[in-house]
């Protein structure tokens, strides 16, 4: 779900424009002190950041766009509406903080177990697979204990392809002191340390009853903390010989058992624990633990800001051939790649007008960011439609950044978008390779824009070697010389699998209900006019796209079809089509019949007389609707 026309769903400002960090989760530790909501806290604290924090249940569309910009944390989540799930992972930049075991819907194996009488399949039903889908679609996963990890690893094993940090439970720098001053007045104290503590529970997970048992069986004095306060519960275990703690279910990394040890405690613990045989914690150094502690906060902060301030690098490609002649802005398009790429990859195919002189007297300019590779082809093929695709592979094969642009040479980026394609870039979802993005496509001028098209095409994608372009696998065809074209359906340039021909998915912001207005404002609906225009300008202003200036020189356009266009599409699909009145679409005589100032006429009355036109049936003077787009032209210099 696109997350940009929902904004004016719900009109709360749930998000402060200026935070920085959105800390998403069920309880705070002004709600209840439990061992999560106390890490989390501590990492609240300590944030270098502007953290605003956010409760679960309150989460909506409203809130994730108003934090479509902002980095997100999700500690425990059980009351987000799982419906939102798939925007989240669409949409936001977000990290994992793993408590427990939120695949199960218990929220713990051995619960589910118990409660059911079967083992936990919840990695194998919808539960499991979408909160997998969610830590995947993350930028970051944080543990509490590396055993907690590798459990699901195990089980989701495309998770260990994440970036995945052990952090262990998190202390505030003044609950760490207070444990080191209590230690420290215990250990002076004349007053030897007695008896052992059991954590009462009435949770039979956390093994109330066997370590009752144990301490009983081994002859120890033992005293059960049943709901004191925390102080109070410090200063006993402070004065106390050991603590045990024996759960019946795997426990990440419990906080008590980390305070026990670090006031001195002699500990008997269950493999249950699952951070007791990590190293930092299987020490007899209590102050390397403390060190240890100390220093968590800071590894997280210091992980996300270096996602925060990842930027990829990208590779723009293009294709040239004669374009000085056929008026195309190349340079500019070029130029304006730049503003955001590390580097331009152009593939000319033999210009003979210029266009190669000018392509390097842009390489010098840019001190060798434009890079031109020279591939020729023989244009006079009957096929030689199908090499347009096969050029702007060759242009991809010379990528080498972390992302690829693909634009053609009468399309611009906006000045206001290359930051934005950086961000985009960045944030793109690890399950996503290619997202499509807005096309603003002029109609003889910048005062209209075009409607009548679906105005989105594959734009960003990685730099992944199964990505290519050329004909999809099931619109080849041969003719009978054996040469490639394709059926109707494609351009020839589609973005495909380099080993199968398949097309490949992409990623997209377009809805139905914007395809909805757009199809009822053809129709002639005013109101859905209104709202489709409203919508897009508002995807202009968030999204990045491309102007795209072909049909913005109207005179220019209609020459270029009559010289070159007509011929490539027959080219293409294997079309036998004369020279005839009935099948030139501009005009009711033959294209060799069409003069220049006829092309200024007609260009001038289409221009006037409608929004747009797809040129697989005639014009005679039919209208259609146009929209504006308010934030103007980019630069074209």
């Amino acid at each position: 779900m696109n997350l940009k026309e929902q904004v004016f769903v719900d009109p709360r400002k749930l998000i402060d424009s200026q935070t920085q960090i959105v800390f998403v989760a069920d309880l705070f530790a002004n709600d209840y002190s439990g061992g999560a909501e106390l890490t989390t806290e501590a990492l609240v604290e300590e944030a270098p950041f502007i953290v605003q924090k956010i409760h679960s249940k309150d989460v909506n569309l409203s809130a994730l766009s108003q934090g479509k910009d902002k980095f997100w944390v999700f500690g425990n989540f059980a009351q987000l509406n799982p419906e939102l799930i798939p925007s989240i992972v669409a949409n936001l930049k977000y990290a994992i903080l793993e408590y427990d075991y939120k695949y199960c819907k218990f929220r713990s194996p051995e619960k589910h177990t118990a409660a059911t009488g079967s083992p936990c399949d919840c990695h194998e039903q919808m539960t499991g697979k979408l909160v997998s889908a969610f830590y995947y679609g993350a930028t970051s996963l944080w543990w509490m204990s590396e055993g907690q990890k590798q459990r699901y690893h195990s089980l989701f094993p495309f998770l260990a392809e994440k970036d995945n940090v052990v952090l262990s439970s998190v202390f505030s720098k003044k609950t760490l002191g207070l444990l080191k001053w209590l230690r420290g007045q215990a250990e002076t104290s004349s007053t030897p340390r007695q008896g052992w503590i059991v954590l009462g529970s009435q949770s039979w997970v956390k093994g109330f009853e066997a370590a009752k048992a144990w301490c009983e069986a081994e002859g120890k004095k033992y005293e059960v903390v049943w709901d004191l306060p925390y102080d109070q519960v410090l200063e006993k275990m402070a004065h106390a010989e050991g603590f045990v703690y024996l759960p019946a279910g795997a426990d990440t990394c419990p906080r008590m058992v980390i305070e026990a040890k670090l006031l001195g405690c002699k500990m008997h613990l269950n493999d249950n624990v699952q951070h007791a045989s990590e190293e930092w914690f299987a020490t007899d150094n209590l102050d390397d633990i403390h060190d240890y502690l100390f220093s968590a906060p800071g590894l997280f902060w210091k992980g996300i800001r270096a996602i925060m301030e990842y930027k990829p690098s990208i590779s723009g490609y293009t294709t040239t051939y004669n374009c000085v002649s056929q008026g195309y802005p190349f340079e500019v398009s070029i130029r304006s790649m730049l503003q955001f790429c590390s580097e331009v990859c152009v593939v000319d195919g033999g210009s003979t007008d210029g266009t190669l002189e000018k392509l390097q007297a842009l390489a010098d300019e840019s001190s060798g960011k434009v890079k031109v590779k020279r591939v020729e082809r023989d244009w006079n093929h009957p096929r030689f439609a199908v090499f347009d695709g096969m050029q702007k592979a060759e242009a991809r094969k010379m990528c080498t950044g972390d992302f690829c642009w693909q634009m053609d040479s009468d399309e611009i980026v906006h000045e206001i978008d290359a930051t934005k394609i950086v961000d985009l870039a960045a944030k793109m979802p690890t399950g996503a390779d290619i997202i499509s993005l807005p096309v603003i496509e002029y109609w003889g001028g910048p005062e209209k824009v075009r409607c009548d098209i679906q105005p989105w095409k594959w734009r960003l994608s990685r730099n992944a070697p199964h990505i290519t372009h050329g004909i999809p696998k099931e619109l080849r065809k041969t003719d009978s010389e054996g040469n490639l074209y394709a059926l109707e359906g494609t351009d020839g340039c589609d973005m495909i699998h380099s080993a199968t021909g398949e097309r490949l998915p992409h990623v997209t912001f377009h809805n139905q209900d914007a395809e909805n207005a757009r199809q009822a404002a053809l129709q002639g609906n005013a109101d859905a006019l209104r709202a489709y225009s409203e919508w897009f300008n508002n995807v202009v202003d968030n999204i990045p796209g491309v102007h795209h200036y072909s049909w913005y020189n109207m005179p220019r356009k209609i020459k270029t079809y009559k010289g070159y266009w007509t011929k490539h599409w027959l080219s293409l699909y294997d079309k036998k089509v004369e020279d005839t009145a009935e099948n030139n679409m501009f005009f009711d005589v033959p294209w060799s019949e069409v003069t220049d100032e006829m092309i200024e006429k007609r260009a001038e009355e289409i221009k006037q007389g409608t929004g747009g036109w797809i040129w697989h049936r005639k014009w005679k003077g039919q209208r259609l609707p146009h929209i504006e787009v308010k934030r103007g032209e980019p630069k074209l210099s």
